[in-house]
């Protein structure tokens, strides 16, 4: 039996996320399918983390063990042939026996997309938030900076949410604007559920001016879920990367 990781983008428009669900398409669920068919037996694996319905990803990571029949490039290759048009595998590699692709990672990199203007655009919907209001820039990066760090970030949780340790580290975060769009950049150690989007919603009212980036440090102390009122949709994030 081999151990073996495959890095996976995906368009997550037309899934429930990442994790299988009985009777719903799943990223997970379509590609166990397919590497089951090809190596002619049941294929479960196990990913970096979950997405949620509508959340993309440029390099999620998954692995799972098989005896492998054919070598790695043939593998991926024939898993790409069959795989639908929003989902690639653009690396598949045998890994070490201890390797897992949850447990043996180190932080993750999200991006979140946004577009600025007054009239939605029908070919961005899906991929980027539109944000029809004027947009105060330097407050939001204000806010952005309290982010950084080590904090108990309970407050950045969606509720439901069984994890007990909600301390985790952001390591970076940046923006950039390039005309009309901006992109958000945020890179730590792990991230609760939701949390990309709760924070860029968090800072999406500070730019309307219904929350003070100096707010932000006693929101984030509270530990109170109701201090962070609204959460980003999921079509502007994009899980970017898995650090090992």
């Amino acid at each position: 039996m081999s151990n073996i990781a495959i890095w996976v983008k995906y368009d997550g428009t037309h899934y429930c996320g990442w994790q299988r669900q009985p009777k719903h398409k799943t990223v997970q669920g379509v590609i166990e399918k397919k590497l089951s068919r090809i190596l002619g037996s049941d294929i479960v694996i196990h990913g970096s983390g979950r997405t949620d319905s509508g959340v993309h990803a440029l390099s999620q990571c998954a692995s799972f063990t098989a005896d492998l029949i054919m070598p790695e490039d043939r593998l991926k290759f024939a898993l790409n042939r069959i795989l639908p048009v929003d989902i690639l595998v653009h690396d598949l590699a045998v890994m070490p026996d201890d390797f897992h692709a949850r447990y043996s990672a180190k932080g993750k990199t999200y991006i979140y997309k946004v577009y600025l203007d007054k009239v939605r655009d029908p070919f961005k919907d899906s991929y980027y938030y539109h944000y029809p209001h004027k947009l105060d820039l330097d407050a939001i990066q204000k806010g952005m900076k309290y982010f950084l760090g080590t904090h108990d970030f309970k407050t950045f949780m969606a509720s439901g949410s069984a994890v007990s340790n909600t301390v985790r580290t952001i390591h970076s975060f940046e923006v950039e604007q390039i005309g009309n769009t901006l992109e958000f950049t945020i890179s730590g150690d792990g991230f609760l559920y939701n949390m990309v989007r709760i924070i860029i919603g968090t800072l999406f009212q500070v730019s309307r001016g219904k929350t003070n980036p100096d707010e932000i440090p006693m929101i984030v102390a509270n530990l109170d879920r109701s201090g962070a009122k609204w959460t980003a949709p999921p079509n502007g994030l994009y899980l970017k990367e898995v650090h090992y």
